[in-house]
């Protein structure tokens, strides 16, 4: 393993410690779809088909054990976080775990393999919990091309022709639903975690991401509600919400697994913390100009939830530094209304092309995971480490091959 050359600068935005990156400076630089085998691209098999098999072992003895406690709890909740467990997702955090793991020395044909394929399948079912609580505070209808999990319970209520509101109902189930998700991801990982010294530091990176990722969506809704958005904000909210919890900690737990050292998990952090951040930017273009059938939720989400992205702060700024009051007048208009109309979305579109704002943010995707792949290149000399993890950066990060 070599180890990095580049200094990190703390005090840049390309920093992996001390919090969140500061404003964009100049002369700075949805997640793509996956391929066929997944983020790694179609060769890599040696970690998705594993964690798939490993929540679906993991998922079956829990809802058998759910059975014991009352059938009906069984068939509809248990079986439920079963089934949207296991019937999707790009599995990113499982492979930027393990990919961290193996950056570190970890060997797959090892002892400590089924260990780590344990924790990767215990970030994935934190990922369900967040996914399942995110649709019910965002009121999302969609989530991977089909019903959200509160709006399939109530629609299970309508159609059993039960007592109360449907709404309620459905909100109510979710919320336990990501609750049971949370505990059985905390039950996986404890259970997983091997004895010896890494034991402790794993269990302080799993208390911090899973406080970082609250953090991060506390500040999401605050925003929101405060209507104060700026672009400083929205980056400390998409660090915090995103490029921490995707990206840079599950590198990190990955390589404290195999007892990295500090400049090793320096170096995969600040790889982490740059293609995290470009991916939750990814992540915010689609939500405006993302394709439904790629994406899995209706276009234009964001904007009809008056979520105040990087994107829409910056183009925020710009309006009104230029004192066009009519991309303002779009803008603010459009945020927030859940009528928002196929036509007024794709004026809102325009103005953001208009203000130049979707080629800066596309620009500064490009830059940032640049610089984590620069950073990779130098920390690792496993080449299959490098060939993996790189095509696991391009694909969270939508830049494709270089």
């Amino acid at each position: 393993m070599r180890r990095p050359m580049a200094t990190i600068d703390p005090g840049s935005s390309s920093r992996p410690h001390g919090g969140p990156p500061g404003p964009e400076r100049p002369g700075e630089g949805r997640s793509g779809g996956t391929g066929p085998g997944g983020p790694g691209g179609p060769d890599d098999q040696e970690v998705r088909p594993r964690v798939e098999e490993t929540l679906r072992r993991y998922v079956t003895e829990r809802c058998e054990e759910a059975d014991g406690v009352d059938d009906t709890f069984r068939a509809q909740l248990a079986d439920g976080i079963s089934r949207f467990v296991l019937r999707g997702g790009k599995r990113m955090r499982a492979s930027f775990l393990w990919w961290g793991w193996r950056a570190a020395g970890g060997d797959p044909r090892g002892d400590e393999a089924d260990a780590v394929l344990r924790i990767a399948g215990a970030l994935e079912l934190l990922q369900t919990c967040a996914l399942i609580h995110d649709d019910v505070m965002d009121d999302s209808a969609l989530r991977r091309g089909r019903p959200a999990l509160h709006v399939d319970f109530a629609q299970r209520h309508r159609r059993d022709g039960m007592l109360g509101r449907p709404e309620t109902y459905g909100t109510s189930m979710a919320t336990l639903a990501g609750d049971l998700a949370l505990a059985w991801a905390d039950d996986l990982f404890t259970e997983a975690l091997p004895d010896g010294p890494v034991r402790r530091e794993a269990q302080e990176l799993w208390r911090a991401m899973r406080t970082e990722m609250v953090a991060g969506q506390f500040l999401d809704l605050h925003t929101q509600a405060t209507g104060r958005p700026s672009a400083v904000t929205a980056l400390r909210v998409a660090y915090l919400k995103s490029a921490l919890y995707t990206v840079e900690r599950p590198l990190h737990l990955g390589a404290a697994l195999h007892g990295a050292d500090a400049e090793l998990v320096g170096a995969l952090r600040f790889v982490g913390h740059n293609a995290g951040l470009a991916f939750q930017l990814r992540d915010d273009l689609l939500g405006v100009f993302g394709d439904p059938r790629q994406t899995g939720k209706p276009a234009g989400d964001d904007v009809r939830e008056g979520k105040t992205t990087y994107l829409v702060a910056l183009a925020l700024a710009r309006a009104e530094a230029l004192g066009d009051t009519s991309a303002r007048a779009v803008l603010r208009e459009s945020l927030g209304d859940r009528t928002l109309s196929p036509e007024r979305l794709a004026r809102f579109r325009e103005v953001l092309t208009g203000l130049g704002v979707r080629a800066a943010v596309e620009e500064r995707i490009e830059r940032l995971s640049e610089l984590a792949l620069r950073q990779l290149y130098r920390t690792c000399d496993d080449p299959v480490v490098v060939r993996h993890l790189a095509a696991v950066v391009r694909t969270a990060t939508g830049t494709g091959a270089r």
